[in-house]
Formats: C-alpha cells, structure tokens, sequence
C-alpha cells in the first residue's frame, strides 16, 4: 500500500524498528529507532559489523523484509508493509554481496537482462537486445559474456552482471549489501570505480552497507554507524573517519589496516 507524502529527500527513514521472535518467545530487536535522509543522487554509507542491524535495515528499504515500527517515505510515497508495488519494486533495487545466488545457474546472462525488460518495459526485441548490450559494456563486460552462464563468469564479472541486471530497470536507488566484500583487492578496486562512474553519468542515488570503512570512504558523501540495532553517529564520512566521536566508531576506525597496522579485534563481513 503506497500514500502520498510529502519530502524534500528521495528516502527518508523514521524510527525504523524491526524485532525477530526467537524460539523459547524471546524477542531479538534487530533494528532500533533508526531514522536518516538520502537525497537524490547521493551515496550513504551504512556501517557496522556483524548483527549490527545495517543488512537488516537495508532489507527493510528494498521490501524483502517488514518492519515492525516506524516508517519510509521514497519518491513521495510512504512505502508500508513487506510488499511493493511494481513500480516501486523496479525504483529500489539492490546487489547482494553473493551475486551467483541473485542469478539463474540455467539462464544465460543476455537472457535474463532480456527477460527483466520485458517484464517491465514495452521494448521490441531488437531494441531490448540493443539495450542489453548497452547495459553490458556500461559495467565493463562485452559480447563475449552475453551468452554465458553464471558458472562461466569469474566472481567480478558476475558482480557486474548483477549490476547491469538493477540497472536496467533504471531504479532511482540502488542498495548495496556488501557487494565488494567477497571479491579480491585488485577486483573491488574495478567494482568500486564502476559504481563511482555509473554516478557520474545518472541521477542514481546509493544505499551502501559495508562492514569497511576504507571502501566506505570512496563511495559515499555521508556515512551513519550502526551498533546493537542503533545508529550510534552519523555525518560526512571524511569526519567520522577522521575524527569520530564515538568510541565504536573508533573501534571501527582502529582496524582499518595502515602502515605499521596491527589488528585489535577481527571484524566481520556481514551484518
């Protein structure tokens, strides 16, 4: 169900809780009054370690979970429940950071892209597979991969696949769950350089959930840390890696690797 609202931001999120029934009846807040902004065309970091609520969050956003307070107003529009409308569904998309298990092993990487817009656009065949194309070499790939399988692809490429797949229903945010965590250094650095460039040319605005801060500050303008379901600060990432205020968020910052590093605690790379 959608009801008009009124917002100056493409998103805002207010006092966003969600709470998990665990087995036994316990309750496990997962989420906890969690409220921020997001303007057309920004990128906003969202970063936290493992069960820290930021997946979860971004879970609620693109529809794949349902809160159980609060509320989100997208585009004008107060997004309720777990549902989405179609128009809606195709405006937030979101890359997970295991991009083989978003694709169909038995699909061949034209035909799926082909097949999403088909769905949700009124193209000719020659003009859809015209647009392939173009989403294919926008994310760095050729004809070559067109008509390959997933299981062909390295772990790069499928990633851009992925990429050029919530592309190509020209969503207005695009969320990204850890989607260059898995990947190599050599191949996250091809990855991150793709989104910051795919930016630069659109209006698409950012939703992006790491456990790194050192990625974080590459992609995003502003950045809020979550703790225990919490956001625990909040502001331009360049501030809060270099002058945080709060002591997670030091931790956070501590186990960044530099020269000389030497790592205080493990952190995770889910959440």
């Amino acid at each position: 169900m959608t009801t008009e609202a009124e917002s100056p931001h493409l998103l805002s999120v207010r006092d966003l809780g969600k709470t998990f029934r665990l087995p036994g009846g316990r309750d496990l807040v997962a989420v906890d009054a969690v409220s921020f902004d997001l303007n057309a065309g920004e990128s906003l970091g969202i970063v936290g370690e493992s069960g820290s609520g930021k997946t979860t969050t971004a879970r609620i956003i693109a529809g794949l979970e349902s809160a159980t307070a609060g509320s989100i107003d997208f585009g004008g529009r107060t997004l309720g429940g777990s549902g989405r409308s179609r128009s809606s569904a195709r405006e937030i998309q979101m890359v997970f950071q295991d991009p083989f298990g978003s694709l169909d092993p038995r699909q061949r990487i034209a035909a799926g892209i082909e097949e999403l817009l088909g769905l949700h656009f009124r193209f000719s065949k020659s003009a859809r597979r015209a647009r392939v194309t173009e989403l294919l070499e926008e994310v760095g790939l050729g004809a070559q991969h067109a008509d390959e399988l997933p299981r062909n692809l390295s772990g790069g490429q499928r990633q851009r696949v992925a990429i050029a797949r919530a592309l190509a229903l020209e969503p207005e945010l695009l969320i990204l769950d850890e989607a260059v965590s898995a990947l190599d250094v050599s191949v996250q650095a091809q990855i991150l350089n793709l989104l910051i460039d795919i930016r630069e040319r659109t209006e698409i605005a950012y939703l992006f959930v790491s456990h790194d801060l050192a990625v974080v500050r590459q992609v995003c303008e502003r950045s809020i840390v979550m703790n225990h379901g919490r956001i625990v600060e909040a502001g331009a990432t360049a501030d809060i890696l270099d002058r945080p205020t709060n002591a997670y968020t030091r931790q956070l910052v501590d186990a960044i690797p530099r020269p000389g590093w030497r790592p205080k605690r493990r952190l995770n790379a889910a959440g």
